[in-house]
């Protein structure tokens, strides 16, 4: 019989805890570790839609890339977070997740999106250290496409994520050397450019960010948050599917980004 545990164990091969930044909350947030599971829900975030379905679909187990409570605070329903997390537990529905072990685990998020994004020679930008196979680990990764303009590539882009908008700034050069880092990867900026990645994929960018990689000569897209970070949802799910092939592992139908274009 597969448990929480069990699962959680798992998890934390893919993407184990030293590995996560030293802010963060990644494992188990809420639930029983001895818990049977015979089903899970993969998302990547925990918002109340996503916990609805994983009652609604039979889930004992929510695995997400997010966090439960990722501000400090009290469970309860005063906060969206503390609704959340009161309704997984009323309802016997425990919850793991992997944030930042995932973004810069190999094979995490962010080569999930190189992948995507059909970069090829595929490295880390400033390796952190080395898994116990000996692969290199950290948060961006950079790699190569076939030399293109920007709008040809921004095309590219919208259509591999499946976007509904990108926002950018042209550095300039045209693009070859891609830089990716999934989610709010801005402060990084400076990690692509002297890498001597004339692009770089990413989101949550600010104002100032933009004329920034201007400066820097360098194409700056901001692509979403949700769309740069879900890619690794499906590899995920698959991993713990192969696993656990007696446990059914769904991947949410409703989870979608909130923001929309007018």
């Amino acid at each position: 019989m597969t448990t929480v545990a069990d699962v959680l164990a798992f998890v934390e091969t893919l993407a184990p805890r030293s590995m996560k930044e030293s802010w963060d909350k990644v494992g188990l947030n809420v639930g029983h570790l001895n818990r049977p599971v015979t089903k899970i829900l993969v998302a990547l975030d925990p918002f109340d839609h996503v916990c609805r379905e994983a009652k609604a679909t039979g889930a004992q187990l929510l695995v997400t890339h997010h966090t439960l409570l990722f501000h400090p605070g009290f469970v309860s329903d005063a906060s969206a977070q503390g609704k959340n997390a009161l309704f997984l537990i009323e309802n016997g529905i425990a919850h793991i997740n992997a944030h930042t072990n995932l973004d810069l685990a190999p094979e995490g998020v962010n080569d999930a999106l190189a992948a995507r994004l059909e970069l090829s020679q595929v490295r880390v930008l400033s390796p952190r250290g080395l898994d116990e196979q000996g692969r290199e680990w950290g948060l961006l990764r950079g790699g190569f496409v076939p030399e293109q303009s920007l709008p040809e590539f921004l095309t590219f882009v919208r259509q591999r994520l499946g976007c509904e908008g990108l926002r950018y700034v042209s550095g300039g050069k045209p693009v070859r050397h891609v830089a990716v880092g999934g989610g709010a990867c801005c402060d990084e900026m400076g990690q692509a450019a002297e890498a001597g990645c004339d692009t770089f994929v990413t989101s949550d960018a600010k104002y100032n960010d933009f004329w920034d990689a201007r400066d820097l000569g360098l194409n700056l897209i901001d692509a979403g948050h949700f769309y740069t970070e879900n890619p690794v949802i499906p590899l995920l799910a698959e991993k713990i599917a192969a696993a656990f092939p007696e446990v059914t592992v769904q991947i949410s139908e409703t989870h979608q980004d909130c923001m929309k274009f007018f």
